[in-house]
């Protein structure tokens, strides 16, 4: 194999355009790669639902077992099943093929070493880098093994989501799951009838649930907001107590409340960070830059530490394993749990937010009514310019008088009454854009239309 530029790397993983920056020879030097580099014995290896994943995953196995090291295939599953059966059954690596959200014609990998724990996306991840660039491969004494590991991982992956609530004092409710023809609707249905065995007194409308490489009702991304109402309408109809939709991987669930409206991530990070201080008070809770009053209002409410980290799963949990603790979240609906290896989560949200309203008997709306009202939000909007930092430079000139500034993570500018997160996305070739306030005395689409005219306008252009 010769030198090649691999464009597909990312931050902190693979994505990209399949026949551009993806294909199997990509995958086979990912592989091989990360093989050499982590000196593995074994790697875990799943994938998501779309046409191409699992030919990339054969391709991805070939250049671990060409490397001396066995496979432990665990078939269709989420990057989460992935980061539980690297960690559990004890494996050197872990590779997840997925795209998550991004269009049809893109594919990626996720990847983490031993025990689940992320690669430093500074050295590790660049070193992985050049040595799939160089692909000046060692001599292998052996060609690895791959075994299907599939039955076993699951099970033990359920066991662990379980875990994370007290099924007893779930109380009865109907929850209506949208997979998006993703990859969550088996391990979902595997959850299922483990709750069900343990008598537990939920009922789910499923839809969207079959997984279907054609992506017959759009790709999976909750996030986005015409991609709510498929979401809300099925709540609506099925009469359920909430809603929870999951995106391709199902490493991240976004929530509706019971009339069908959507629960803006942050305001579910600070009810997860109440819920877990009220188990242990004092305890640190990370999260990230974008959107943060809420967040921060919550912590302080039950006691806790709040830490700011910058986005992405590898800093937020290098963060927790820095300060222990017991859980991080992104507005981006990225929900890390220090038991659950430090890792995110998609299913472990949506149950323990079963429990909290088994608790307190009130609806979803309710809990969520006077966090929305106290602090309003935009939700994420995205921005496609030519320029992005040229676009980003003129909005800090054009708003950074009387403001606070902060470049945690792209750059935040904060006022007494308002703020705002503006950063490059590590994935797509965009700029996003969240403006939060205090109350209700801010115009907030009025910021939203400012600062975009200048996003938009002469600087992003050039």
């Amino acid at each position: 194999m010769s030198e090649r530029t691999l464009t597909a790397f990312k931050a902190y993983d693979l994505r990209g355009r399949l026949g551009e920056d993806m294909d199997e020879n990509v995958a086979y030097r990912l592989g091989r790669a990360a093989a050499e580099q982590q000196d593995a014995k074994s790697a875990v290896i799943g994938w998501d639902a779309r046409p191409t994943s699992a030919g990339l995953a054969n391709a991805v196995a070939c250049g671990v077992t060409d490397a001396g090291a066995d496979v432990w295939t665990i078939g269709l599953a989420g990057t989460e099943e992935m980061y539980a059966a690297t960690a559990e059954l004890g494996a050197c690596l872990g590779i997840e093929v997925t795209a998550s959200h991004n269009p049809i014609d893109y594919n990626g990998m996720k990847l983490v070493a031993a025990g689940a724990r992320p690669l430093d996306p500074g050295s590790d991840f660049q070193s992985l880098r050049r040595r799939a660039e160089v692909a000046a491969w060692r001599a292998a004494g052996r060609v690895g093994e791959v075994l299907d590991k599939s039955g076993a991982a699951r099970r033990r992956y359920v066991e662990k989501i379980v875990s994370f609530v007290d099924v007893d004092k779930l109380k009865p409710l109907k929850i209506l799951v949208n997979s998006g023809n993703g990859a969550a609707g088996p391990t979902f249905d595997a959850i299922a009838d483990d709750l069900a065995a343990r008598g537990a007194p939920l009922t789910f409308a499923r839809h969207y649930h079959d997984p279907d490489p054609s992506f017959p009702n759009g790709i999976p991304n909750p996030l986005l907001q015409e991609n709510h109402a498929a979401t809300a309408e099925a709540v609506r109809a099925a009469g359920a107590d909430f809603g929870v939709a999951f995106d391709g991987d199902f490493d991240r669930c976004f929530l509706f409340d019971e009339r069908g409206d959507f629960v803006p991530g942050e305001y579910l990070v600070g009810l997860l960070a109440e819920t877990f201080l009220a188990r242990t008070p004092g305890a640190a809770i990370v999260h990230d830059p974008r959107v943060i009053w809420s967040t921060e209002a919550a912590i302080a409410a039950g006691g806790g530490t709040a830490v700011c980290a910058k986005t992405g799963h590898a800093y937020i949990k290098a963060a927790m394993r820095a300060r222990d603790a017991l859980y991080g979240g992104e507005m981006s609906a990225h929900h890390y749990f220090r038991d659950f290896y430090y890792c995110d989560s998609g299913m472990i949200p949506w149950l323990m937010i079963a429990e909290c309203l088994s608790a307190s008997g009130q609806r979803l709306s309710e809990v969520i009514r006077d966090r929305r009202a106290a602090h309003p939000s935009s939700g994420e909007r995205n921005f496609t310019v030519e320029n992005a930092d040229r676009a980003i430079a003129a909005v800090i000139d054009t708003f950074e008088v009387g403001a606070t500034l902060d470049e945690t993570d792209g750059v935040s500018l904060e006022f007494s009454d308002w703020r705002f997160n503006l950063r490059k996305s590590n994935t797509e070739p965009l700029v996003r854009l969240n403006v939060e306030a205090r109350g209700a005395v801010v115009d907030i689409e009025a910021r939203v239309k400012e600062i975009a005219d200048v996003l938009l306008g002469e600087a992003g252009r050039r």
